[in-house]
């Protein structure tokens, strides 16, 4: 969340980043939240302090025999007790409220995030790879899967229901193929690799600012208030959740696979076909731990650390940056990557990378410290997908599918595959 302080010194700036990202949130309303709450612990400050110098007074008036003086004080003293507890119950009440109304504000977009109302206006950056040309019709990746086997969406339905699938044979093969080619990369590039828990709890959601937004997209335990992660993002980034890190030990970089969980709920009728949009997905996760002065750098380099793995899979994509009306909730500034889909025609994103600053670590208490006379500060945090696999799947299939119907499989999973093509089923 935002710093109150830093709304209450510079509410103007707050209020342009919320009219660049075209959002409507009204920062004077919680600046008076914040006033009745400064002025209701002021109060309670003035009656404590009053019934402090009281309750040395009455040891004195007994002594001098002053009996009505001390009974009169000990009355008042009763009275400032009921209306501290009342001030009390106030304050509490105004905290919580202004809490909540911190919790629902977006941050504020850094001031290199181009203007715009949405990703129609979101700025390329930079493209890598040519897309191939076809001499043939090319393929869409579910028709590719549903004729070589590898993919069933419709058994995936039955099961479970839709936008989910069954992968069979060397379908699966090749998305365990992608994770573990993904972790191998990361890891080799100074990653410290995490396999986390696909359930956390309503704190941790919080925490990295899906909650209290974005519940609706969210799948959600009722019986022990847990949630199915949405990304491993939720738990990589709460693993440092109210602890006080080594500032020597910063940046830290986490890698991290994980089934990901997401309702969709204001998606209906987009990308309903193949691995493009699912409820259930299969994901590698990039979160940095940083110091504040250097975020925007290591925001580069994970970007770059992203891009890398479809540089090694041979996939022509595109970075773009996001424009302040597409940008996430919690971010300060995002880079999309997007990898070119032959039965779309268009890039599409594959990878967000984002810079939180210190939104995230508020919310969280993630701190560091540099020694023991040092200031406690809060960290900036980070994450990007290295990539999502089931895109990256669907990728493979429509930019390596040959005319006969199989897929070639791209040289740097063969080792994993143990065959160089996806053939057609014999008949």
């Amino acid at each position: 969340m935002l710093d109150i302080k830093e709304i209450r010194n510079d509410p103007e700036r707050v209020k342009k980043g919320m009219a660049k990202r075209n959002k409507n949130i009204d920062i004077d309303a919680v600046l008076q939240a914040d006033d009745l709450r400064r002025s209701l612990i002021s109060n309670t400050d003035a009656m404590k302090s009053e019934q402090n110098q009281s309750s040395k007074q009455i040891p004195a008036l007994k002594k001098e025999g002053k009996q009505e003086e001390a009974q009169a004080l000990l009355a008042r003293m009763k009275d400032l007790s009921d209306e501290i507890k009342a001030n009390d119950a106030k304050l509490r009440e105004a905290e919580e409220a202004l809490r909540e109304m911190l919790l629902a504000i977006p941050n504020v977009p850094h001031e290199s995030v181009p203007a715009g109302k949405d990703d129609t206006e979101n700025e390329e950056k930079r493209k890598v790879g040519t897309p191939r040309t076809f001499e043939f019709a090319p393929q869409a990746h579910w028709d590719i899967g549903a004729k070589l086997g590898v993919l069933d969406p419709e058994r995936a339905a039955k099961v479970t229901g839709a936008r989910f699938h069954f992968y069979k044979g060397l379908g699966a093969r090749l998305e365990r193929a992608v994770i573990n080619f993904f972790l191998n990369t990361h890891t080799a590039n100074g990653y410290t690799e995490i396999l986390p828990p696909f359930l956390v709890n309503r704190a941790s959601m919080t925490g990295t600012g899906q909650l209290p937004k974005f519940e609706d997209d969210a799948f959600h335990i009722n019986k022990e208030d847990l949630f199915l992660i949405p990304t491993a993002e939720v738990p990589v980034t709460n693993f440092h959740r109210d602890e006080i890190l080594d500032g020597a030990q910063l940046p830290i970089k986490y890698c991290a696979y994980s089934a990901c969980f997401r309702e969709e709920a204001g998606s209906a009728g987009r990308d309903t076909r193949g691995l493009i949009r699912q409820h259930q997905f299969n994901k590698v996760e990039l979160v940095k731990f940083v110091r504040p002065e250097d975020s925007y750098a290591e925001l580069e380099k994970l970007t770059s650390d992203a891009e890398r793995v479809l540089q090694a899979l041979g996939l022509p994509y595109r970075v773009v940056t996001l424009c302040a009306g597409d940008l996430g909730f919690s971010s300060a500034k995002t880079y999309d990557i997007e990898v070119w889909m032959p039965s779309y025609n268009r890039y599409v994103e594959i990878s967000s990378c984002s810079n939180f600053e210190d939104y995230q670590a508020r919310r969280a208490s993630i701190r560091f410290k540099d020694g023991a006379r040092d200031k406690t500060r809060f960290v900036h945090t980070l994450n990007g997908s290295g990539v999502a696999i089931g895109r990256t799947v669907a990728a493979i299939l429509e930019n390596y599918q040959n005319e006969d119907g199989s897929v070639t499989v791209p040289d740097v999973l063969r080792g994993f595959m143990g065959v160089d093509v996806i053939p057609m089923p014999v008949k």
